[in-house]
């Protein structure tokens, strides 16, 4: 399938400082645009804001996000999950790194650890309100 699925996060002025923030955790490629740059628009409270940002990963993990103008209602951006299969013990540490990152200056609503169904499982709001969900699936003996 050649069709993607990707999370588009909108922030209320903060889209920038956030999505250097994901950048500097999980790597990749990072790139933004502002109002200003996008449709040359004049108005001053918009300018510097993020338009269109996009943050590649790697394949099957990318997102986007943009600063969500004034007259646009803002609500929760819902929840990020991201998991491993099972497959390589280099997931488990990729993610159990990405949740440290993340966890900085934000909230532990469920800490990361050994989960009933045999997977470690944990559940964060990062200092952007956004809420990332993880499950580590533990690799097959």
């Amino acid at each position: 399938m050649t069709i993607g699925l990707n999370p588009y996060l909108r922030f209320a002025g903060d889209a920038k400082e956030a999505m250097e923030f994901y950048h500097q955790v999980l790597g990749g490629e990072l790139s933004m645009m502002t109002f200003q740059e996008g449709m040359n628009d004049n108005n001053p409270a918009l300018a510097d804001q993020i338009m269109h940002a996009s943050l590649f990963v790697e394949r099957g993990l990318h997102f986007m996000a943009s600063d969500t103008p004034p007259e646009m209602d803002v609500r929760g951006n819902g929840v990020i999950a991201l998991s491993s299969d099972g497959v390589a013990e280099a997931d488990a540490e990729t993610l159990t790194k990405w949740w440290e990152g993340l966890a900085e200056g934000g909230q532990i609503n469920v800490p990361l650890e050994p989960a009933p169904w045999g997977d470690s499982f944990g559940e964060l709001r990062d200092k952007f309100g956004v809420v990332w969900m993880f499950n580590i699936t533990a690799v097959a003996s």
